[in-house]
């Protein structure tokens, strides 16, 4: 436990490091520290950041920086956490908030929540398991 504000976990493919949000330093930053056991923490945003995913592989942890979308090359193999310098990867209107609202699939696409610029149409469904009965069969 700690005195700071923490969240978003997001624990390595091989389950030896945990990376993180924290406010420590005065605002959201990302770091990465060995896991379960704790320690060794590496700062891996430079500029802020919230919402760490790492990918498949994880050879590459991206975060969020807010609306652009960060990656890190990084090296977790040895005792030691190694990581690269942060690259923009791209930016848009996405939603950005503290929660992690995006995912990357095994082949390295992302999928965004994209931020609309006005709410024009709600749809509510009433009854909807009716309208697919037919298609269900004799579930």
């Amino acid at each position: 436990m700690s005195d700071f504000t923490e969240s978003n976990p997001a624990v390595s493919p091989d389950g030896r490091w945990i990376a993180y949000r924290s406010d420590e330093s005065g605002r959201n930053e990302v770091y990465v520290q060995r896991f379960p056991e704790m320690g060794g923490r590496v700062q891996i945003s430079t500029a802020g950041g919230t919402a760490p995913l790492w990918s498949s592989d994880g050879a590459e942890l991206f975060y969020r920086q807010g609306q652009a979308m960060m990656a890190v090359a990084v090296d977790g193999t040895g005792a030691a956490f190694g990581a690269r310098p942060p690259v923009r990867l791209f930016e848009g209107r996405y939603l950005d908030d503290l929660a992690r609202n995006y995912d990357v699939a095994p082949d390295g696409r992302f999928l965004m929540i994209k931020q609309a610029d006005t709410l024009k149409q709600i749809h509510v469904v009433v009854n909807g398991m009716e309208d697919l009965r037919p298609f269900l069969g004799s579930r």
